[in-house]
């Protein structure tokens, strides 16, 4: 084959691999990380960690629980910074006396539905496209299948009510064998004792049943690899459902880079799949946060701290 001849081929070999997305170099889009501010550079109040979070080189942020300050003065904190808000809860209950969600919890149904009116508020002021509607605890010698029932019919419910403020509705499978962290910052847990929803299989026949497209799938890898193992093949089996992933090392729930999980490849096959979503980092660091973003690095996380941390 002569040089023209050959340069035609090649010609027509990068055309064909341009359209397929591959080729010289990785052309794939790396996974977007989230920082969750309820995790994340705890060193600083509260508000400040939006500020401390953009100078990291984060896009976006997620946090539990917004409704502790007023939608307004967030809402300033992300513009300020150049941040997009991507998660928050539905409102939870007490969680004080152990409520950790209600949509599962039998004879709590007018508080569920109420509780949208401040999703709708907050989601709309934070112009946050997705909420976790918490199923709750379901404690010993409670009726589980009532449990069940509720469950359904209050997310049935959300999905529809939510879906006319462009609000996407999504479920998580949380681990019950552990609980709160003792002594750490609010609302961080390894987990939540007796929360009805703890497998993705019992995930996807909820979201089956319910019926809506308005409600999705939200996977956290640390309760996937505490409750079931097998994450690739469970993220293959589910990526048609998945709105939003969540990260921490096994044991510990700290760095991605401490303990079993071997995240690079999960990262790697998130971008096989086309995973477009965010990937929240809702990890306790094992100490300075900045310092525990080295991980990061790669993906343009840095450890560039604001003024005011310093």
């Amino acid at each position: 084959m002569d040089s023209v001849a050959i340069a035609s081929a090649r010609s027509h070999i990068d055309t064909a691999l341009s359209s397929l997305n591959i080729g010289h170099g990785d052309s794939r889009t790396m996974p977007q990380f989230a920082a969750n501010l309820h995790y994340l550079f705890s060193e600083v109040p509260f508000l400040d960690r939006f500020e401390a979070a953009a100078a990291a080189g984060f896009k976006a942020v997620e946090f539990q629980v917004p409704y502790d300050y007023p939608a307004a003065e967030l809402s300033a904190r992300l513009r300020s910074n150049a941040l997009k808000m991507v998660l928050f809860d539905a409102p939870m209950g007490d969680w004080g006396r152990g409520d950790r969600g209600l949509a599962a919890v039998p004879g709590r149904e007018r508080e569920f539905h109420d509780s949208l009116a401040k999703v709708i508020e907050y989601g709309n002021a934070l112009e946050c496209e997705t909420v976790h509607l918490m199923a709750g605890v379901v404690g010993p010698g409670e009726d589980y299948k009532a449990a069940g029932r509720t469950y359904v019919s209050n997310l049935r419910h959300a999905a529809s009510m939510l879906a006319g403020h462009g609000i996407a509705g999504v479920i998580e499978p949380i681990n019950k064998k552990m609980g709160i962290v003792q002594n750490g910052p609010s609302y961080t847990t390894q987990g939540m004792h007796g929360y009805f929803l703890n497998h993705t299989d019992q995930a996807r026949r909820i979201l089956e049943e319910v019926g809506s497209s308005n409600l999705l799938l939200h996977l956290d890898f640390y309760h996937m690899q505490m409750l079931e193992g097998h994450l690739a093949e469970t993220i293959r089996e589910n990526i048609g459902l998945l709105r939003h992933v969540q990260i921490a090392g096994v044991p510990g729930r700290h760095e991605p880079t401490v303990g079993e999980i071997n995240y690079p490849y999960l990262f790697d096959l998130l971008d096989e799949l086309g995973y477009d979503g965010w990937v929240g980092c809702e990890y306790r660091p094992q100490g300075d946060t900045w310092l525990g973003l080295s991980w990061a690095a790669k993906y343009g996380i840095k450890r560039s701290r604001p003024a005011s941390s310093k």
